[in-house]
């Protein structure tokens, strides 16, 4: 699903041409391919499938010298894993070539667990990879404390149904709409806490296996327009890591942590991610458990939080996740991302961010 513009001389495979940073984001709905690639971004199907970095079989990279050349497995194999997940920093990809996965429906069959405990969620995980389901995701309540309960996603690509929708391509954007930025005060633990049990509630409740349409499946925040106004005027940050699964009492103490201190988000989100190693040097996904979370920036207090969240993940050998991140220190960065030093001899010198030069020290020289 999802046409890309052309084709190379010679190629079958489908591609994007789109001179944008050497970046890379799924799904191709609303982020650029190239972008999705330097980012080597992951999906609800990472167990099985890998990142994005696993799909891309080729791309040309152009560096502000002028010297443009292709990447692949068999050619320029460095510059290739360097590029992918690369952060946009070794050039621009010119033109990206993806192996995709033909479906037969835009329909996804999809099944809804609730779940009393890590272990339960552990639990359902290896279960539905056992029964070769594809997608696999959690919404998880941030202030049920060690005791985490949460909503259980799995699902697979549907075997009939229609392709497209009727009338041709669906509008996007077309549900209530968010209409002005809500006062700070509005979202705070008793808010947060009514929310989430409501949607336990009822989610708990729904109908074990339904068929729904790919979009809302993997995009239910956009069933809101402007979703984000919930957050206030100050908006919202993102905190992701992932700890190994070996580091169970570590996501425990996260979890403990953020209940604590009252900081809570309704938009949790948590998965498993698989064995399948990415291409790329600097990408995020590794085997463990990955955990985001949304959280209305207070300032101070939300960076405090974060910063005691660090220190659980870095003694459980863990990492953040860049694509998400304002905040990471140096220090945390260069201990979630062990092939750094390896990486920085193919960073671009003329390539640059706000991210990169927090993490190389070069704004504190300025």
């Amino acid at each position: 699903m999802g046409a890309i513009s052309s084709t190379p001389p010679g190629s079958t495979t489908s591609w994007l041409s789109t001179p944008l940073p050497a970046l890379s984001a799924v799904p191709p709905e609303f982020r650029s391919r190239p972008s999705s690639s330097w980012l080597c971004v992951h999906g609800k199907n990472h167990h099985c499938a890998g990142s994005i970095g696993c799909h891309v079989t080729q791309f040309e990279l152009l560096r502000s010298n002028g010297e443009r050349f292709v990447c692949s497995p068999q050619h320029n194999l460095a510059w290739f894993t360097a590029t992918v997940g690369g952060l946009g920093l070794t050039g621009f990809i010119l033109w990206v070539e993806l192996q995709l996965k033909p479906v037969r429906s835009r329909s996804i069959s999809f099944d809804t667990l609730a779940f009393h405990s890590l272990d339960e969620f552990l639990s359902l995980t290896r279960q539905s990879e056992q029964a070769g389901f594809e997608y696999t995701v959690a919404w998880i309540d941030c202030l049920s404390g060690r005791n985490a309960r949460g909503i259980f996603y799995r699902g697979n690509h549907a075997m009939t149904g229609a392709l497209v929708a009727a009338g041709g391509r669906e509008a996007k954007g077309s549900g209530p709409r968010v209409p002005f930025a809500l006062p700070e005060f509005a979202l705070n633990r008793l808010t947060v806490q009514t929310f989430n049990s409501l949607y336990y509630a009822v989610k708990s409740r729904a109908k074990p296996s339904e068929l729904i349409d790919y979009d809302p499946f993997f995009f239910p925040l956009d069933a809101v327009r402007d979703w984000n106004l919930i957050y206030g005027r100050r908006g919202l940050v993102q905190y992701q890591c992932v700890v190994p699964e070996s580091e169970s009492a570590a996501f425990q103490e996260i979890l403990r942590m953020i209940s604590a201190s009252g900081e809570g988000s309704f938009l949790g989100v948590i998965k498993k991610f698989g064995a399948i190693p990415s291409p790329g040097l600097m990408s995020f996904p590794r085997p463990g458990l990955t955990l985001a979370l949304d959280f209305p920036f207070r300032g101070e207090r939300t960076l405090r939080l974060f910063g005691q969240l660090d220190l659980i993940v870095q003694s459980a050998h863990g990492a953040l996740y860049p694509a998400k991140d304002a905040r990471m220190s140096r220090r945390m960065f260069e201990a979630s991302y062990p092939n750094l030093e390896r990486f920085r001899p193919f960073v671009d010198p003329n390539f640059s961010s706000g991210f990169w030069r927090r993490m190389s020290g070069s704004e504190e020289s300025q």
